[in-house]
């Protein structure tokens, strides 16, 4: 799974006025301070695993106090969920800039190419990365909520794009997002374990395997 929202919970949105909704310098301050957080932690998993890799030692590499820790992120599994969110807005964006004539499937192949750039940038560490979520037990119930929102945010993208649209075009919508997600799996798990250096055209191969499917 890529390492990475709409409002999924069912919360009622405040409304608020433009004044109110202006990011502050404090939340640009706390906003930067988790980005560190976030990027240490990754960096720790990839050496060290996401079992091994301990609040301590995430907090000392960000040069704060594991109290401090706790007052930007709940625990290991939150920090891990805050990328995905993050990395799943990013992919909204992207799908949704594609063509309007673009087929679902095209769309979401042309998205997926943002998550493959970034991980062919750094090779080593994104194959470790791939690995650990896919191999370790503890971070296991983490990686499937990742993919239930990442399902839940691309899904209505995609069902706006099916023709005609019609009672069951969210059904189908997830069906095409589920089945995406689970080729860009197998492409980056493949990549991961060899030696193709070619991720991009490995996410071909697997999406093209189904594309007379849909």
């Amino acid at each position: 799974m890529p390492f990475a929202a709409s409002n999924v919970t069912g919360r009622t949105l405040t409304l608020m006025s433009p004044v109110d909704a202006t990011p502050t310098l404090r939340d640009h301050a706390r906003e930067a301070v988790r980005t560190e957080v976030q990027r240490q932690a990754w960096l720790l998993f990839s050496e060290h695993g996401f079992e091994m890799t301990t609040v301590d030692r995430i907090a000392a590499a960000s040069g704060m106090s594991r109290r401090t820790f706790f007052r930007y992120f709940a625990s290991k599994d939150d920090l891990v969920l805050a990328r995905m969110t993050e990395s799943g807005s990013e992919l909204v964006s992207v799908l949704q800039a594609r063509p309007a004539g673009e087929s679902p499937w095209a769309a979401l192949r042309a998205a997926f190419q943002v998550i493959v750039d970034r991980q062919v940038a750094h090779p080593g560490r994104s194959r470790r990365l791939q690995l650990m979520l896919r191999d370790e037990p503890a971070v296991r119930a983490t990686v499937e909520e990742w993919r239930r929102r990442w399902t839940a945010l691309l899904s209505p993208v995609v069902a706006a794009r099916l023709a005609p649209t019609g009672d069951d075009a969210g059904l189908q919508a997830e069906a095409l997002v589920r089945s995406a997600l689970e080729c860009l799996e197998a492409a980056q798990e493949h990549w991961a374990e060899s030696d193709d250096s070619d991720l991009s055209r490995l996410v071909d191969v697997t999406m093209g395997a189904v594309r007379p499917l849909v």
